[in-house]
């Protein structure tokens, strides 16, 4: 007797499910408007598609690139029938490397997108807008980047060493020659380093590799594997030669190869010098930089007499400006080299008057020592997290001006809710254009305390 199934058995409720659209296959649509990270939708048999490297009005042919449910992610793979507003691309890997997504965007119209995101993103979760928005915080549009991460990858298969930028939604890795949007310094560094690397002997050990212009040009090798004297010899001529200094990254930190050598930039309105090492944070865009430090001093407008907090502080980025204005700064950061080179580059800087310390920002401070005694204002410069634990505990600390820093216009809204609900007023807020042609928004946001 054969044995019954005494398992349960789902019928559907009826209709059928629409078949996946499958990767790779192509659909021509319309462009009826732009999502917030600059990729054009469509709507094709109840479909929303989402089709980067288009633009409002076009026609195009999309290439499927992944389908979830009723929702479709593309790329174009043909222009037929381009917007008025479309331009040419600066770099021609602009249509498959994964770095810029908005180079066929006029710069106006990325900067409108931005300032409309981050806007929606206030309305939305914190029904929230500025007293005053403030003009777009810009620089070059192109040549900005002094740090990039070159992606390296030995293929096995082929016996090769491939070199260059990610490909966008790959793994692949597209060799690149130029990169429009990198510091003109590191410019032939890029250009020779894929056949500098393919000469040593084990090319395989290397893991990436970054670049890096400010004081100094630097190179860091990310490797794997020890490094014989003729390869380290060789990575050392090659750094000799583009006039750069060589770091190496092991299973320790990142080191010079020459102990002397250091790396730093400049705060040039204020005199300053901050060193740092490969691997700490750095803002990428320096004029954007310089201008975003100068705005946040404005904005907050830090008194002779006053005490000040600066959280999620760094090297010092803020917190070294607002030291020479201040009686006292209190800075903060939770990772603790980064506070061990702060306080070396308040020291080297001559400022007596700037206290840094180590504590993780994700829980409540204000039972801390060194946070007795209140603040007058405070800055605060999180990562995409944002920093709702800090700000909850504005009022206890007597903060009655608060100057946001944002890389993430979500989190900013749901920090600035929290602010509204303490009774903070949204005075002023703008967009810092610190990656000009991608949808990354960077924001700053006053709210002072009514």
């Amino acid at each position: 007797m054969a044995k019954k199934d005494g398992g349960l058995r789902f019928q559907p409720s009826g209709g059928t499910r629409a078949p996946q659209v499958p990767v790779g296959k192509k659909q021509k649509l319309t462009i009826e408007r732009l999502a917030n990270d600059g990729r054009g939708i469509g709507f094709v048999e109840g479909r929303t598609w989402f089709v980067s490297g288009a633009l409002v009005g076009e026609q195009v042919e999309a290439r499927v690139l992944g389908a979830h449910g009723k929702v479709v992610e593309a790329r174009v793979e043909r222009i037929l029938t381009a917007s008025a507003e479309r331009r040419n691309e600066a770099c021609v890997h602009a249509k498959v490397c994964g770095g810029c997504s908005l180079q066929h965007m006029p710069h106006d119209d990325q900067l409108a997108l931005k300032q409309r995101m981050l806007s929606e993103q206030l309305s939305r979760l914190a029904d929230l807008q500025p007293q005053e928005w403030a003009a777009p915080l810009v620089g070059p549009e192109l040549g900005y980047r002094r740090r990039a991460r070159i992606a390296v990858l030995w293929d096995k298969k082929a016996k090769r060493l491939d070199v260059g930028f990610r490909a966008a939604a790959s793994q692949d890795i597209l060799a690149i020659t130029d990169c429009p949007v990198l510091v003109q310094p590191l410019q032939p560094i890029l250009r020779a380093l894929p056949q500098a690397l393919r000469e040593l002997d084990k090319p395989q050990a290397i893991g990436h590799v970054e670049l890096f212009s400010g004081s100094s040009n630097a190179v860091l090798i990310r490797h794997t594997a020890e490094l014989n004297d003729a390869d380290l010899a060789r990575l050392q001529a090659f750094c000799t030669t583009h006039n750069a200094q060589l770091w190496l990254h092991g299973v320790t930190e990142p080191m010079p190869v020459e102990p002397d050598q250091s790396l730093s930039y400049r705060l040039e309105r204020y005199n300053l010098d901050l060193a740092y090492r490969p691997g700490d944070f750095v803002q990428v865009n320096q004029p954007v930089n310089d201008a975003m430090v100068a705005q946040a001093l404005d904005w907050l407008a830090p008194q002779a007499d006053e005490r000040v907090l600066d959280l999620f502080c760094g090297l010092g980025n803020f917190a070294l400006p607002l030291a020479q204005r201040v009686r006292e700064l209190v800075a903060v950061e939770g990772v603790a080299s980064m506070v061990e080179r702060a306080a070396e580059n308040a020291l080297n800087n001559g400022l007596s008057n700037a206290h840094f310390y180590q504590a993780d920002l994700s829980n409540p401070l204000v039972e801390a020592g060194w946070m007795q005694g209140g603040f007058a204002a405070a800055l605060l410069d999180p990562p995409r997290d944002g920093a709702l634990q800090m700000v909850k505990q504005m009022t206890a600390l007597g903060v009655k001006r608060v100057l946001y820093v944002s890389c993430n216009p979500t989190t900013l809204a749901r920090d600035s809710a929290e602010l509204q609900a303490q009774g903070y007023r949204l005075e002023r807020a703008g967009i810092l254009d610190m990656f000009p042609q991608t949808a990354h928004v960077e924001a700053m946001a006053l709210f002072v305390r009514q």
